[in-house]
């Protein structure tokens, strides 16, 4: 169905903003070049002349992690966070937002997403592709990012999707929506590889009448292909000890992409983030970890984490779920709502993602449902959006929550960003406003008039679980 074809699915206010550019579709023109794809994420490249300094003043200050402070403000100083507290000066020349009767809180981030891989989200020609690279696939223009910006998100890890044992490497992104690709990377972010298991790889190649068609399968696969990679790995160490030791005859192994993406998830170079919903799958995942020697950063989805939520903790393991969905798979028909807290309560990192186009707009809602289903604090809910997110895809050192020195990343909302009610009137990153509600139009401050290109439902692994998308 094309672009304009969708839209007449949307509500008719939404539909009006989108008119004008519907006409065509396509990148902008400016998009620079991807990095290296084998490389650590290469530092982004900032707009032109950001303010340099911005005061958040007035306004109802979360924190995240020390508290909330009334009429409270925020200083942005070059793009960081410089104070956090009451009666903070303004200095020469630095723009002023009033938030008076708002909130302040950190830009919400979301650390499951496919948005922006224009339906490229799997590559389902083999169980196991690590080398492949998300960034190659990424459509920095796409209006679902536009979606997200104005629902508060600042961040995304941008995953390959479920149809391997072990598919691509994920791109990490600041929601900078109207800037160029290389703009939009996160400067540094750590490197994600995504394994999957359980029922849509075993339904994909099942379906082809080949290997993997069942869970013996698919951790076959898996553990052959990690078994090769530490042979990998030995011929390589082998081969460099002997030219440290001055052998002129030594001969360097073929170079092998698929293996040299998966020795460095034996490095450790790779957070691994795994698609994963039942607990004997969960133990399964964690010994085959144990048995090759890297460690697991998150379960995604995790429907039946509180069922072995002690042994999750206990290898420091986040899960990264939903607080309602349940039964739309097989695996999915013994999910809770109460499954977030559950977990957090017995020492688990708990994030809510949104593996959804269209449940990336309410993640705010999202984290208000923790509150009804498991009485989480309003911190514990807003960590679930923030901190905790951040920390599985490897930036809590960056954003997260507002603390002096981190990226100034932040949302400024009209009510308490955990009700239903709440809406984004101001989404700033690295201290600069690229959605400002008050604005005329879509709100955008940095995009230039292009057309925008992508679908508002493809692309998400809510169609591959429904056995619609990409994955079947």
């Amino acid at each position: 169905m094309s672009i304009l074809g969708r839209a007449l699915f949307w509500p008719a206010a939404i539909l009006a903003l989108f008119l004008p550019v519907f006409a065509q579709s396509g990148n902008n023109s400016s998009d620079a070049a991807s990095p290296n794809p084998g490389s650590t994420q290469a530092p982004a490249s900032q707009s032109a002349s950001p303010p340099a300094d911005l005061l958040i003043r007035n306004g109802t200050v979360l924190t995240v992690t020390h508290g909330v402070i009334q009429n409270g403000s925020v200083l942005i100083h070059n793009g960081k966070i410089a104070q956090v507290g009451s009666n903070i000066a303004a200095p020469a020349g630095a723009t002023v937002i009033d938030a008076t009767g708002k909130y302040v809180m950190p830009g919400i981030i979301d650390c499951h997403s496919h948005l922006a891989l224009d339906g490229d989200v799997n590559e389902a020609t083999s169980p196991i592709t690590p080398s492949m690279n998300m960034l190659d696939a990424f459509v920095n223009t796409d209006k679902g990012l536009y979606h997200a910006l104005a629902g508060g998100v600042t961040s995304l890890l941008l995953l390959h999707g479920s149809a391997n044992m072990i598919g691509g490497q994920a791109v990490v992104i600041k929601n900078k929506f109207g800037l160029s690709r290389e703009q939009m990377l996160f400067p540094n972010a750590p490197r994600s590889i995504k394994f999957a298991s359980g029922e849509n790889p075993k339904r994909v190649y099942g379906s082809r009448n080949q290997l993997p068609s069942t869970r013996m399968g698919n951790f076959e696969v898996q553990r052959e292909a990690l078994q090769q990679a530490k042979e990998y790995m030995r011929d390589w160490d082998d081969y460099n000890a002997k030219v440290q030791k001055g052998d002129k005859e030594a001969r360097a192994p073929k170079r092998d992409l698929k293996l040299e993406a998966l020795a460095d998830v034996l490095r450790g170079k790779l957070l691994v983030q795994i698609h994963c919903y039942r607990a004997d799958e969960f133990l399964t995942e964690m010994a085959i970890a144990r048995e090759f020697g890297y460690h697991i950063r998150a379960f995604h989805h995790a429907l039946e984490a509180y069922k072995v939520a002690d042994k999750i903790a206990a290898e420091g393991i986040a899960i990264a779920t939903w607080p309602d969905w349940w039964g739309f798979k097989d695996e999915a028909w013994d999910a809770q709502p109460w499954n977030a807290v559950m977990s957090s309560r017995h020492g688990v990192r708990v994030a809510l993602k949104s593996d959804s186009n269209d449940v990336v707009r309410r993640l705010n809602q999202d984290a208000g449902k923790v509150i009804r289903y498991g009485g989480a604090t309003q911190d514990e809910a807003l960590k679930m959006i923030t901190l905790n997110p951040a920390w599985i895809i490897g930036v809590d050192d960056h954003v997260g929550s507002l603390d002096v020195g981190k990226d100034g990343d932040i949302s400024i909302w009209d009510k308490d960003p955990l009700s239903s009610y709440a809406k984004v009137e101001k989404t700033i990153i690295d201290g600069e406003v690229f959605f400002d509600s008050s604005l005329p139009g879509l709100g955008l401050t940095h995009w230039k008039n292009a057309p925008m290109s992508g679908s508002d439902f493809e692309g998400s692994e809510m169609d591959d679980e429904m056995g619609i998308g990409e994955a079947h």
